[in-house]
């Protein structure tokens, strides 16, 4: 078994939930966003980042606008919806609850030893 298959899987897994945590706090550009993932240790990138906020936004999870830039083009700012902040709610809900499977679990067998 390899291990990376399953790193890689449970990053995707948890990324559309970092994004949301980021998007909770401000509206944010994609290259803000790509950031914050980075100064976290998440190493994403725009050809993984683009189609997550587009499904994202598709779900009426996120929306965006667009705002003039004195650096170039208009850039596009995604912000969280309603709906999104509902569904952030969830995901917080079941990330404390898998957070906790876990902890029983290395608790049990520490216990066990």
């Amino acid at each position: 078994m390899n291990a990376e298959n399953i790193k890689s899987q449970m990053r995707k897994g948890y990324l559309e939930y970092c994004i949301l945590l980021i998007l909770k706090e401000k509206p944010s550009y994609a290259s803000d966003i790509i950031t914050e993932l980075k100064d976290a240790k998440l190493i994403v990138v725009e050809g993984t980042l683009y189609p997550l906020l587009t499904r994202l936004k598709n779900a009426e999870l996120l929306d965006y606008r667009w705002e003039e830039s004195t650096q170039g083009p208009p850039r596009k700012y995604y912000e969280m919806t309603n709906n999104g902040q509902l569904f952030l709610e969830e995901l917080e809900k079941a990330w404390e609850e898998i957070n906790l499977v876990i902890h029983r679990l290395k608790s049990n067998k520490i216990e066990r030893i």
